[in-house]
């Protein structure tokens, strides 16, 4: 187990042996973590130089990539799975990213902060400010994020695409969400996990 839950739900779906390619794959923790535990292959994409650094340390794979200029390298289906961990917010088109992440791979996992969190909606409700929590740990000026997108929002874009959801899974941390996060994901989950193909 880590202390990431969203890597240990997306490590159920991952297959041994398969090829992977991690967008924007951070210091390379999910790599590392499935090619110990279950032999996959695979590169990650990041444009962050100090991550990039810390991947080779960690024996990753990695390219230097802004993934908002796409995956014209690699061919359609080149990857069993390609995945994206909290980063879909961050990127400039995300509808265009999970159009490349489905032709390059056969699947595809992608998790984000859902800005729809109860949490989140009584925040602003009653400070009259964007919120900042323990998952969204940014001022409005400074935050990467710049696409707030909740779950019904995705599910939404994946119905217009045609995309199918395989698996789906959400996280909260505090009570009484954890509980009833199933029941309304929409409202009381802070991270989604969704398990895509086409």
């Amino acid at each position: 187990m880590t202390n990431r839950t969203d890597l240990d739900i997306i490590k159920q779906w991952i297959k041994p042996s398969s090829h992977i390619l991690d967008l924007g794959c951070g210091d390379g923790t999910l790599l590392k973590m499935l090619h110990q535990e279950k032999n996959v292959e695979g590169y990650g994409l990041e444009i962050d130089p100090d991550k990039i650094t810390a991947c080779v340390a960690n024996g990753v794979n990695v390219l230097e990539t802004n993934l908002d200029e796409g995956l014209s390298q690699f061919s359609d289906k080149s990857f069993d799975t390609v995945v994206m961990t909290q980063a879909l917010q961050v990127m400039r088109f995300p509808h265009l990213v999970l159009d490349e992440m489905l032709r390059v791979g056969k699947e595809c996992v992608v998790t984000f902060p859902n800005f729809g969190n109860w949490r989140a909606r009584f925040y602003l409700l009653t400070r009259g400010r964007m919120p900042v929590t323990k998952q969204l740990t940014y001022q409005w000026y400074d935050t990467p994020n710049i696409h707030f997108c909740t779950v019904d929002d995705f599910e939404a874009l994946c119905a217009e695409k045609s995309i199918r959801l395989l698996h789906r899974e959400f996280v909260a941390t505090r009570l009484p969400d954890r509980q009833i996060k199933g029941i309304w994901p929409n409202l009381f989950s802070e991270t989604a996990i969704y398990h895509l193909s086409k």
